[in-house]
């Protein structure tokens, strides 16, 4: 058996495994009902346009605003519809907007006579569009590389302190039981947020947001490369840090730098979103990149050539700690007799084929 057939034969494992994961089926619901209800509720919540009861005369301006209009003979007619409640307003002589208990203003819009609006920003995002996609961005990327990094991790764990893993590596190659937790890890994470992207763009579809579905497309378009080399990153750390330790219960060790190389790029693009020459720099450091690029390319921030340039350097800090991360891995897999440190681990790998 060679290096692809057992990475791919450990991958398949891995992923099989994960698929009859009650945590990772529950957190999958969990996410896609997010993504659900917060695209498609805003819209539900929002109701559909007034019905209106008026006479004729007074229908074409509030049909032309798109409300639903009730035809009736006077204003008597009207009144007696609201009250019995066929209509949530009434437009009689004067002209006089009658409504039980709260004023509908979509009617009394359409009654006004509105002033001529010349927008000189016009292609400005709306500002809680502006907060909530680096938001979304930031917490994808946070949630799927901590709650798939530490899988990989604890998977680590369990074998070593079960002692499978000396028969795993009598049987595959030690990158190739590496690469395999990786690859699994990844197209997990990849699935995991295709299928919350589909539910999410099912309910903008239904809500009618297509100018922010234009918005998005270019952003999340590169999300998808900068995500995938940002969690291979992220994911070979933790695989390093799993490898360090024998016990689950002495993760939370090692694994300190791990949550803050994630943690705090987090924080750092929710808050500083609006500060553009912090989030130019943030576009380009390796942690920060995979949500830091997408939004500056989501509010038109970002010149045509930063994407790629920003993509080049993620692809070199992520080959970067893939390598190193697996010398520590193999340096310090088959040690079983405690905490191993980081430097006995880079200077004693072992060379198991």
């Amino acid at each position: 058996m060679n290096t692809l057939q057992a990475t791919r034969l450990v991958a398949a494992r891995e992923i099989r495994v994960k698929l009859r994961d009650r945590t990772f089926l529950i957190s999958t619901v969990f996410f896609l009902l997010l993504a659900a209800a917060g695209t498609i509720l805003p819209a539900v919540l929002a109701g559909g346009p007034s019905s209106v009861a008026v006479t004729e005369r007074a229908a074409e301006p509030l049909r032309a605003a798109g409300l639903e209009v009730r035809v009736v003979a006077d204003d008597r007619a009207a009144e007696q519809a609201v009250h019995d409640g066929d209509v949530d307003a009434a437009v009689v002589t004067g002209p006089t907007v009658l409504a039980m208990d709260d004023a509908p203003d979509d009617v009394v819009t359409a009654l006004s006579s509105r002033p001529e609006v010349r927008l000189l920003n016009p292609d400005a995002v709306d500002p809680a569009v502006a907060f909530l996609v680096p938001f979304a961005f930031a917490f994808i990327f946070f949630v799927t590389s901590q709650g798939f990094g530490v899988q990989i991790a604890q998977s680590i764990i369990e074998e070593k302190q079960t002692r499978i893993v000396e028969i795993l590596v009598a049987a595959v190659p030690v990158r190739a039981l590496l690469a395999g937790k990786l690859v699994a890890g990844t197209l997990l994470a990849l699935g995991q947020i295709a299928l919350v992207a589909l539910v999410a763009l099912a309910g903008m579809t239904f809500g009618d947001d297509s100018g922010l579905l234009s918005l998005l497309a270019p952003a999340i378009g590169w999300f998808v490369p900068f995500f995938l080399l940002g969690f291979v990153l992220i994911a070979a750390m933790w695989a390093a840090a799993g490898a360090l330790v024998n016990r689950l219960e002495d993760i939370g060790g090692v694994s300190m730098p791990v949550q803050l190389t994630v943690m705090l790029p987090f924080f750092a693009v929710i808050f500083l979103h609006d500060n553009t020459p912090a989030m130019r720099v943030l576009s380009y450091l390796p942690f920060s990149a995979p949500t830091a690029m997408p939004l500056r390319l989501f509010t038109g921030d970002a010149a045509a050539w930063e994407p790629v340039v920003a993509l080049v350097l993620l692809l070199a800090a992520a080959a970067g700690f893939l390598l190193a991360g697996a010398r520590v891995y193999e340096g310090a897999l088959l040690r079983t007799n405690g905490r191993t440190s980081i430097r006995t681990a880079w200077r004693s790998r072992e060379t198991v084929a």
